[in-house]
């Protein structure tokens, strides 16, 4: 799959917390939380630079990315990757900033990520495979946050 549907841009507007991660210049890998992924077309995702100095480092000598996204309950979600590219005081990056301020994202954004996606994959627990259905595997994982 490579394109991003409006299943996927729907998954990823409920989603609040997805991962990207990088290589550094010296080929550690990192990874980095990011609340601001979005589906920005059917090729590519965005997210915001809101406080991701690695991240960002990271992108100007490697731009190559994989990003996971999980629904914590269900267990499902997708891995993306691609290449990224930052942008900043372009017409797009007033577009994009204009989507996060509409969308309630007050921080202060210093430039936008784009990435360019070259495969999608949907990732799924294993508990799937044993014949586990989604409304099982939400459950449990629901019981569990609850208790916590």
């Amino acid at each position: 799959m490579s394109k991003i549907t409006q299943e996927i841009k729907n998954f990823l507007d409920l989603q609040k917390l997805g991962y990207v991660a990088t290589v550094s210049s010296d080929g550690t890998p990192n990874l980095s939380p990011k609340g601001t992924i979005i589906g920005w077309s059917e090729n590519q995702l965005a997210f915001a630079n809101i406080r991701y100095p690695d991240t960002m480092k990271n992108l100007k000598t490697n731009p190559h990315v994989e990003i996971n996204v999980i629904d914590p309950l269900l267990r499902k979600g997708f891995l993306f990757r691609g290449m990224a590219k930052t942008i900043k005081d372009t017409p797009l990056y007033h577009d994009i900033l204009r989507y996060y301020r509409d969308n309630g994202i007050k921080s202060p954004i210093d430039s936008i990520v784009l990435v360019d996606v070259a495969d999608i994959s949907e990732v799924t627990s294993p508990l799937y495979d044993m014949g586990i259905s989604e409304d099982e595997i939400k459950l449990k994982w629901k019981k569990h946050f609850d208790s916590l």
